[in-house]
C-alpha cells in the first residue's frame, strides 16, 4: 500500500468517529477547524458551518494560481435492517475486504469524507516539503447531500481561487466536467381517520408488510441501473391484496419508506389489518407476488424479500410515536377507505426512474425521477419526490407530471429551489492541463463524461464568475448504500495525479 494510501486511511478513520449526517455537521465543521488551526494554517467558517483552510504556496509556487481542493462534510446513512449502528453517536466502523473497503453494515461516507482526508494529508505533505503545490484553499462544505444549501450559501468573499477541483466523482480515471441540475418536490396528503375499535378488531389481525432487501442506490448515478424502488413494489403489493382480499378486508394503518432524496428507496413497510378469515387467502397473495418480484427484479435486486408478518398492537403504537403503555393506549387508527385508495394511487402514479436519455450524449441520461420518501405523520402523509435533468426545459416537464398527479390525488405541493445544471466545457484549459498530466503519468487518456447526478460545482460556478472547474476522486461503489464501499488502489492514483497535476502549475 502506498504511504500515502496508508495515511488518507487513517485521516478517513478519524473523520469516521465524528457524526456527519446531512444537517448535523457541526462536530466535524469544528474538527476541521481545529485541525487546520493546530498546524498554524489559516481558517475560517461561515454562519452555515462551511469551512476554509488556507495552505501558503511552497518554495517555487508563490506565483501560481491559488487552487481549491473542495468536498463536503456530511454523509448519507444508511444500514442494512439488522445493524443497530446508532448514526448519532457511533463511529463508522471499517472492514477491509480485500482491496476494498466497506463498512459493517452501514455507509461509510467515503463520498464525501475521502475528499477531506485527501485533503488534509496533501496540506501536511506540503508543510513537511514532500511535495509542492501552489497556494491551496480547502473548501469543505455542508449539506451537500440534502439540498447543497453549503454551496448555495456561499459568498463570494469567502474563497479566492478561480480554479477548483471538486474531488466528489467516483470513478477513478474519470474526469467530470457537467452534472444534472435538479428539483425537489414535497407532496402533502390530508389524511382522515378511523378509528377499529376493540369490537371489530377482534375480527382483525395486526400484520406489517414489507419490502426490503432491495439495492437502492444513488438515485442519479445508479438510476439507469433499473433497480428495485420499495416503495413502488409496496404500493403495488397492497394493491393486489386489496383485490385478491376485496374491499374492505384490508385496512391501512399507516405506511413509511426511503430513507433520503437522494437514494433509491431499498425499504419500506407498511402496516396493516387483516380480516382473519382472509389470512390463507394474504398469504397465499403475498407469496406470489413476492415470486413475480423476485424474478421481474432477479438480476438487479437478488436480494429482494417481500414479507408479511404477524405483530402486536404495542408495535403499532411504537412506530406511529405513541409510547403508552398498551392498556392504556387508544384503540388503533386506520386511514379511511377514501385516503387509503387516494394514496395508494398517488404512489402508483408517481413516476420514478429514467424518463428521457439524452441525444447529444451516448448513454447519458438527460432526465429521471426518484420516488424517494414516504411517511406517515399525525395529520398527513409526507411524500418526497427528486427531479434530475441537463435541461431546464426537461426539468419542468417532469416536474409538472409530478405535480399533476399531486393534484389529481387532492394533495398539496411545494417545490424546494431547485440547483442548476452545470454546462460542459470542453475547451477548458483546466480539462486539458488534467487530461495531459494523466496522459504522462499513466500512460492512458483518461475519461471524460457529464453525469447526471448534481455537484456542488454546478452551484459554486453560476455564482462565481469565471470559476474554472473539473470533479474525480477513487472510486466507489453503491454509494448511499449500506454496501458502499471504496477501492483502496485507486486512491493511490488520485494521490499521484493530484501530486503531479499542482507540480505542473510551478512557475
Amino acid at each position: 500500500m502506498h504511504p500515502k494510501t496508508k495515511q488518507v486511511l487513517e485521516v478517513f478513520e478519524e473523520i469516521n468517529k465524528i457524526p456527519r449526517r446531512s444537517k448535523n455537521e457541526a462536530q466535524i465543521s469544528l474538527w476541521l477547524q481545529e485541525w487546520g488551526r493546530s498546524r498554524g494554517f489559516e481558517v475560517k467558517a461561515d454562519s452555515l458551518n462551511n469551512v476554509l483552510i488556507k495552505i501558503p504556496a511552497t518554495s517555487g509556487y508563490e506565483n501560481s494560481p491559488t487552487i481549491i481542493l473542495q468536498g463536503h462534510m456530511d454523509m448519507v446513512c444508511e444500514k442494512s435492517r439488522d445493524c443497530r449502528h446508532d448514526f448519532s453517536k457511533d463511529p463508522i466502523r471499517c472492514v477491509c475486504d480485500g482491496d476494498w473497503l466497506r463498512g459493517d453494515g452501514t455507509s461509510i461516507g467515503a463520498d464525501n469524507g475521502i475528499a477531506l482526508a485527501i485533503g488534509l494529508v496533501l496540506a501536511e505533505a506540503g508543510k513537511k516539503g514532500e511535495i509542492g503545490h501552489p497556494p491551496l484553499e480547502l473548501l469543505f462544505t455542508v449539506d451537500e447531500e440534502t439540498g447543497l444549501t453549503g454551496a448555495k450559501g456561499l459568498e463570494a468573499s469567502f474563497f479566492e481561487g478561480k480554479v477548483l477541483l471538486n474531488l466528489d466523482s467516483e470513478d477513478e480515471g474519470v474526469f467530470v466536467i457537467g452534472c444534472a441540475g435538479g428539483q425537489n418536490s414535497l407532496i402533502t396528503l390530508p389524511v382522515e381517520w378511523e378509528l377499529l375499535d376493540f369490537k371489530e378488531e377482534s375480527s382483525f389481525g395486526l400484520f406489517r408488510l414489507s419490502v426490503e432487501g432491495l439495492e437502492g442506490g444513488h438515485s442519479g448515478v445508479e438510476i439507469d441501473k433499473q433497480r428495485a424502488n420499495g416503495i413502488q413494489l409496496l404500493s403495488l403489493a397492497l394493491s393486489g391484496l386489496r383485490d385478491r382480499l376485496g374491499a374492505g378486508n384490508l385496512k391501512l394503518i399507516l405506511i413509511n419508506g426511503g430513507s433520503v432524496h437522494n437514494a433509491i428507496p431499498s425499504t419500506a413497510e407498511a402496516f396493516i389489518a387483516l380480516r382473519r378469515d382472509k389470512l390463507e387467502q394474504a398469504g397465499e397473495a403475498v407469496s406470489a407476488l413476492k415470486k413475480t418480484f423476485q424474478a421481474e427484479y432477479a438480476k438487479t435486486d437478488p436480494g429482494l424479500i417481500l414479507s408479511l408478518e404477524k405483530i402486536g398492537r404495542e408495535i403499532i403504537f411504537e412506530v406511529a410515536g405513541d409510547k403508552r403503555p398498551e392498556e392504556e393506549a387508544p384503540n388503533i387508527r386506520i386511514l379511511s377507505a377514501g385516503t387509503e385508495e387516494k394514496l395508494i394511487q398517488l404512489l402508483l402514479g408517481l413516476p420514478h426512474g429514467v424518463y428521457r436519455m439524452s441525444e447529444n450524449i451516448p448513454g447519458l441520461v438527460e432526465t429521471s425521477n426518484n420516488l424517494a420518501t414516504v411517511r406517515t405523520t399525525e395529520n398527513e402523509i409526507m411524500i418526497v419526490s427528486s427531479q434530475r435533468s441537463s435541461s431546464n426545459l426537461r426539468l419542468a416537464e417532469i416536474t409538472g407530471k409530478v405535480e399533476a398527479v399531486a393534484k389529481l390525488a387532492g394533495a398539496w405541493i411545494e417545490h424546494e429551489p431547485g440547483y442548476p445544471a452545470w454546462e460542459p466545457d470542453l475547451e477548458s484549459e483546466l480539462l486539458m492541463k488534467c487530461r495531459q498530466v494523466y496522459s504522462r503519468v499513466f500512460g492512458k487518456e483518461p475519461e471524460v463524461k457529464v453525469i447526471h447526478a448534481g455537484l456542488e460545482c454546478g452551484i459554486i460556478g453560476s455564482v462565481h464568475e469565471g470559476m474554472e472547474m473539473i470533479s474525480f476522486g477513487p472510486t466507489i461503489k453503491d454509494p448511499h448504500c449500506p454496501s458502499e464501499r471504496i477501492f483502496i488502489p485507486s486512491i493511490e492514483k488520485v494521490w499521484i495525479f493530484l501530486e503531479n497535476l499542482l507540480s505542473s502549475y510551478r512557475c
